[in-house]
């Protein structure tokens, strides 16, 4: 009897991602892997429920593959994550589609819900949650082969206003340094060469576990490990980054100089009211340290507009402060009046209207920055992975500027033919808005 074979759709962040490559490392077990949904006899739907945008994703995806099961395949849908997570009464009341529906760490309990359904044509729905528990297990990459995310820690304490990512996902705590270095292990043997370290808030390392912030110690051990070229850092809280991470980070050769710190405003009086621990002489007393600590460091940061009360003075702050600083990378996103949180509450929100014009202004400012900074990078020679063949001898791939995704791509050809996760040199030659174009560069050139 042939296998049964099922889809995932993965929506939302790389933590997300991450549980999605878990829970398809269990299916992948008993059933056949397939790219294309239509030819799935299970679709599962990893669903985002951070903000409107992405919780209107999410519903128009799982919408969209109900109708599978009229029109081709599909005999299970299943739905899991943040958003079956937040809203479960909702779903399962107006979205009799489901069959299954799955919280944040209800993947152990996939097959066996699956196999009951299957029997039973009963809806099923697991939405426990633990604080203390972690969705561990073999994972089946949906990144290229050779650059993984590696989840550091779950959950979150910050309570920043805007947030509801502690009533989703809970209490901050750290993975094991073992438990991590184990997991790094078997992906470096798969041929990842790139990992990637993620968690609500990844500065926050080791606190409960160690009595202490450990970033720069795990750094120092995932560097130990044969086969792994690049470690990377996202989601760096700017007030938590210590002495120690930044001398890290300098001076270990396999630490990207690459730092993802997501400061969302400048003003006091906005950082005040999402219940951000920094301020805004501290965020930049921090980046002129690690600035001068760490040579050629590329800086990524994200921001937030029209957040309640946001006055012009403060978004002029804001952008006086971007046009200084000049960040790397920046993404500008629209505040989210969201349920459950205290700023949903506080009076003055902000027009769709205003937040719109604020953040074309500040994309508009960026874009600048960018091409400016993309200029002075032509003649520069960067170590590349390699990622993608194009066609024609065209390939393309990204440097330690790069993270995978959200900060553009290097374009080059190459008369010989390249493997994909090799690392070869660039000679950038052409510059724009985002990526760059160049050419494989050998010394005796």
């Amino acid at each position: 009897m042939d296998r049964l074979k099922f889809g995932t759709i993965s929506l939302g962040c790389d933590k997300n991602r991450i549980d999605s490559e878990i829970a398809i490392g269990k299916l992948n077990k008993k059933y056949e892997l397939v790219n294309n949904p239509k030819e799935a006899d299970i679709i599962l739907v990893n669903t985002c429920g951070f903000i409107e945008s992405s919780k209107q994703e999410s519903i128009d995806t799982i919408l969209e593959m109900a109708k599978y099961k009229k029109l081709y395949n599909c005999k299970v849908l299943v739905v899991s994550g943040c958003l079956s997570q937040r809203y479960k009464e909702e779903l399962l009341d107006l979205m009799p589609e489901i069959d299954i529906m799955l919280g944040v760490n209800n993947y152990d309990k996939l097959i066996d819900s699956i196999e009951n359904f299957l029997a039973k044509s009963t809806r099923i729905y697991h939405l426990d949650y633990s604080d203390n528990y972690f969705q561990e297990g073999e994972r089946i990459l949906t990144t290229s082969k050779s650059t993984a995310y590696i989840r550091i820690g779950e959950g979150c304490n910050n309570f920043c206003t805007y947030c509801v990512i502690p009533k989703i996902r809970g209490k901050y705590r750290s993975r094991k340094v073992e438990d991590i270095l184990n997991e790094a292990k078997v992906l470096a043997e798969s041929g990842v060469v790139e990992l990637i370290l993620v968690a609500q808030d990844t500065t926050m390392y080791g606190i409960d576990i160690y009595g202490k912030k450990n970033l720069n110690y795990l750094l120092s051990e995932l560097s130990k490990i044969e086969g792994i070229s690049w470690l990377r850092l996202l989601y760096c809280y700017p007030e938590e980054i210590t002495d120690e991470l930044i001398q890290e980070i300098a001076d270990n050769p396999k630490v990207c100089k690459y730092i993802d710190m997501p400061i969302q405003h400048i003003s006091n009086n906005i950082l005040k009211r999402m219940n951000r621990r920094g301020r805004k002489e501290e965020i930049i007393n921090n980046i002129k340290k690690m600035r001068e600590a760490i040579p050629k460091l590329t800086l990524r940061t994200s921001i937030i507009v029209g957040f309640p009360n946001e006055t012009d003075e403060d978004f002029n702050e804001l952008k006086e402060f971007i046009s200084y600083t000049k960040f790397d990378k920046l993404g500008v996103f629209k505040y989210s009046q969201e349920e459950d949180t205290p700023a949903a509450l506080m009076e003055n929100q902000i027009s769709e209207e205003t937040k719109e014009l604020r953040e074309k202004e500040l994309m508009l400012l960026q874009q600048q920055i960018s091409s400016a900074i993309n200029d002075n990078k032509i003649g520069k020679v960067y170590e590349v992975i390699v990622e993608n063949y194009k066609k024609d001898g065209l390939y393309s791939g990204r440097s330690y500027e790069m993270s995978p995704e959200i900060d553009g791509e290097i374009y080059f050809k190459s008369n010989e033919e390249l493997t994909l996760g090799q690392f070869i040199n660039v000679k950038i030659t052409e510059s724009l808005e985002y990526d760059l174009i160049g050419v494989v560069y050998n010394e005796s050139c």
